[in-house]
């Protein structure tokens, strides 16, 4: 038996899961997305020496792309037609990350026309906060039907 290809909602949220894992800045930033409801986006990654500052702990920009793209996606689960874009986001970093596991877990807060506002946090291997972020974001003119990564291939 087949398992039947996923429709409406459903099928917006796996066509955005890969649209995340179709972006090449992920090459740089190896990770898993997920969208288990709408609102809601979960990335899953690890930090690495790689990504260290001079002081041995993740730089910055870690933390913005990944806290970026948890809302991001949290936004755009509730818009099926246009692709989102940031157009401002604040962080608040409140403690250091050393290599190991980190979910971004993404969350709406309000706005369902032309601007979204969604926020973000980052939780280490022990649970633990180490960042969060606020984003508002706006659509654009980019239809998702457009994205190579959007649709199903």
């Amino acid at each position: 038996m087949t398992r039947a290809e996923p429709a409406g909602e459903e099928a917006h949220f796996r066509a955005l899961e890969r649209l995340y894992a179709a972006a090449p800045i992920n090459r740089f930033f190896p990770s898993t997305m997920d969208i288990p409801e709408s609102g809601v986006a979960r990335i899953r990654f690890a930090i690495e020496p790689e990504v260290f500052h001079a002081g041995g702990a993740a730089h910055g920009t870690s933390y913005f792309k990944m806290l970026d793209d948890a809302a991001f996606y949290a936004a755009n689960s509730l818009v099926t037609d246009r692709f989102l874009l940031t157009t401002a986001f604040n962080l608040l970093l409140t403690r250091p990350l050393a290599t190991g596991p980190v979910v971004a877990e993404g969350r709406w807060i309000s706005g369902r026309r032309r601007v979204f506002v969604a926020e973000a946090r980052l939780l280490d291997a022990d649970g633990e906060e180490a960042a969060r972020g606020t984003g508002t974001f706006m659509r654009s003119r980019i239809p998702l039907a457009d994205l190579a990564g959007y649709r199903a291939e």
